[in-house]
Parts: C-alpha cells; sequence; structure tokens
C-alpha cells in the first residue's frame, strides 16, 4: 500500500514538473501581466506619457468588458529615461520581479536593441516596439514582432514620389549622425537612385546640437530646393527656423521619427508646409472623422489633455495584443500567442493604420507608409499608402 501511494506521489509530482504543463510566466487564473519600457523622464518623455496612457486606456476598456478570456489585463511600466542601460535594469525587473508574459510598445530602437537578452532568455515575446529599427525584426526571432514601417522604406518611398511631383532640381540631405539619422539617409539615397537623382549635398550634426546655421548655409549656398531631414522634433524645428531666418525655403521632407503634433505647437509658422511620412493620424479633438473625434475626446476626458500620436501608438499595439490574445484562448501560453500570431492577420482602424499580416517568416506586420503635412498649424493627409 505504502508502495503504490509512493508511486502516486511520484507520478503527481512528474505531471506538476512537466515543462509542457508547467505555468507560462506572467498568465495566472485570472490575470495576464504585460510590461512597457517608457520614457518618463528623458529626451522624449512627452512621447512616453502618451504611450503610457494610450496603453492603459486599452487595457481599462478590456478589463470593465470582462478582460481576455475572463482574465484581467495588469499593465506593469518602467521608466527608462531614453537611456539603453536603465532600459536593461527595467526590463530585468519586469521580466524577473514582475514576471510578465510579454513586453508591449517599448519605445527607443538601442533601447529595445539592450533589453533583448533579458527578455529571449525567459521566452518572453517583444510586441510591437514604438521603434521603425530594423533589429525589431531582424534578425529573425521568434519572440519578435513589430509592425512599424522602418525609416528606410519610408524615406525611399517617400523621397522619389515628392521629388518628382514637385519637380525638384536639387535634392540635399542634413541628417543626425547617428543609426536613425543614417536609415534615413540611406533610405533617401536608394530611393532617389530608382529615378536617377543623387543627392548634391549631404551635412550632418551631433545629437544634441542646437546651432544649425552651417548646415543650412552649406545646402542654400548649393542651391537646394528640395531636403530631406534625418532629424527629430528639436532639430527639425531648429533646422527649418534657421533656413526661414535666412530666406531658404526648400521643400522639407521628414520621417515618421518626429511626426507629432509638438513639430507645429512649437515649430509655429517655420514648419508651416513641411511634409512627413506617417503612417496614424494625429487624432485632434474637432477632427473631421467623427469616430477619431469621439476616441480624442474620451481620451482628453480620461487624462486631462489632448492626445499624440503617440497616444495612438500605445492604444493600438494593446489593442492589437488584446486580439491575438483572445484568439489564442482560456490555455494562453507564449507558445499558443506565436501560433496565433503567425497567422493573423490586423485590419486597419479608424486611425488608418494599414493592413497588418503575419507569418512565421514574416514578423513586419507591413512595410509601407502615406504622407502628411502640416498645413495652417496641423498635419493634414496628403498621399496614400505608398508601395
Amino acid at each position: 500500500m505504502q508502495l503504490k501511494l509512493a508511486l502516486v506521489a511520484l507520478a503527481g509530482a512528474a505531471v506538476v514538473g512537466s515543462p509542457a504543463l508547467a505555468q507560462t510566466q506572467g498568465v495566472t487564473k485570472d490575470q495576464i501581466i504585460i510590461g512597457s519600457i517608457q520614457d518618463l523622464s528623458g529626451p522624449v518623455a512627452g512621447f512616453g506619457k502618451q504611450t503610457k496612457q494610450g496603453l492603459q486606456m486599452r487595457v481599462d476598456e478590456v478589463n470593465e468588458q470582462g478582460g481576455v478570456n475572463g482574465r484581467k489585463l495588469v499593465l506593469k511600466v518602467e521608466d527608462a529615461g531614453y537611456d539603453p542601460k536603465r532600459a536593461v535594469l527595467a526590463a530585468q525587473k519586469l521580466v524577473n520581479q514582475d514576471k510578465i508574459f510579454a513586453m508591449i510598445g517599448h519605445i527607443g530602437t538601442a533601447q529595445n536593441v539592450a533589453s533583448f537578452p533579458v527578455l529571449f532568455e525567459k521566452n518572453v515575446i517583444n510586441f510591437f516596439p514604438l521603434s521603425a529599427g530594423r533589429e525589431m525584426y531582424e534578425p529573425p526571432n521568434k519572440l519578435k514582432y513589430s509592425y512599424a514601417s522602418t525609416y528606410y522604406d519610408q524615406i525611399r518611398q517617400a523621397a522619389p514620389r515628392l521629388v518628382q511631383e514637385k519637380n525638384a532640381q536639387k535634392v540635399c540631405a542634413v541628417y543626425q549622425d547617428d543609426d536613425y539619422g543614417l536609415e534615413v539617409l540611406r533610405g533617401a539615397e536608394a530611393g532617389l537612385k530608382a529615378i536617377g537623382v543623387t543627392l548634391i549635398e549631404k551635412t550632418s550634426f551631433k545629437r544634441g546640437a542646437t546651432d544649425f546655421s552651417s548646415q543650412t548655409a552649406r545646402m542654400k549656398a548649393a542651391g537646394c530646393d528640395f531636403v530631406v531631414l534625418g532629424t527629430l522634433i528639436r532639430e527639425t524645428i531648429g533646422v527649418m527656423g534657421e533656413a526661414r531666418k535666412t530666406g531658404f525655403n526648400p521643400i522639407f521632407l521628414m520621417s515618421s521619427g518626429a511626426y507629432s503634433d509638438v513639430i507645429h505647437k512649437l515649430g509655429g509658422k517655420a514648419v508651416e508646409g513641411l511634409y512627413a511620412t506617417m503612417t496614424v493620424q494625429q487624432p485632434y479633438l474637432d477632427d473631421d472623422s467623427m469616430a477619431i473625434r469621439a476616441w480624442a475626446n474620451k481620451y482628453k476626458t480620461k487624462f486631462n489633455e489632448d492626445p499624440g500620436v503617440h497616444s495612438v501608438y500605445g492604444y493600438i499595439v494593446m489593442d492589437a495584443f488584446v486580439k491575438a490574445a483572445q484568439k489564442a484562448g482560456p490555455s494562453l501560453t507564449t507558445e499558443s500567442f506565436i501560433q496565433i500570431m503567425d497567422s493573423m492577420t490586423f485590419p486597419s482602424d479608424i486611425f488608418g493604420t494599414p493592413v497588418m499580416t503575419f507569418s512565421p517568416t514574416k514578423r513586419l506586420g507591413n512595410d509601407v507608409s502615406r504622407i502628411s503635412q502640416i498645413q495652417d498649424g496641423r498635419w493634414k493627409v496628403v498621399s496614400d499608402y505608398m508601395k
């Protein structure tokens, strides 16, 4: 009898200890714990705050409706100050202490890359990071899912299109001397090469620069009538402000890296006419779209501030996660989530997000973007999605 009981006990222990039946990290009977790393105190803290609020808005809606297959979402957010070293520490806390199931909407290319070893060692998915870097889906990894068209592809598609539409004759580029700026530059060179055009002037600046007088003077002296900007917000405003001050008025094009209402709020008349590649559109409280207007006002009521495009990013990446987790069913595991994601198609939404499709060999949802322009102090969509 004792031998029989011992065998039963051993069999039970084997079942409980079986890797196939072991509980997935971050998934309990009544909760799914998810994490995000944002900049809440650094150079893009405004974006980080908006993203956090967009994530939380969708989480609250889902929980009010009963959660995901009966499980409530628990969102844990850490501040990394846009610092890759702090991102590693934040990832360690979320993965090892908070035991998150997935990392969602982590902001920044270098920050994501730095956190990958921490996530992947514990089989934690990096879902829809807020980065248009190719590292978000290359090299292939079963735990990587990205949704943002790369800066390279955005400019590769948009620059030749606008150059031809505007009949520009002398194309130049000014870019931040880092991975981001170089991606924009390389995209411009590749796209222009396809139409037989080369840049007649290329000038760069170091990250953190505030004086762009020499760069602007070089482009003006070269007679540039079209300028590709490998710049972020402050630098975009700085370059265009200096250009306007000196009577230099080419067509300016930038990537989605700086597409934000902050550009026209801070830049004023100096940035009027600026073009930018983008996907989801900036939500205004009085938007022409009734659906966007309703969403923007709901956000304003909840957080007592106007939404920005990063508010939308946070909302839509969380919405996509919820759709996939719901479809994965009550027995949610990392493997079941991956299996579902590898056959998922996400339709377009009220913000104009392009259709996204995934497979075991396709971890970037789409590679297209469209163009907006600042007209009368606000962004207006001026093109369809470019192929």
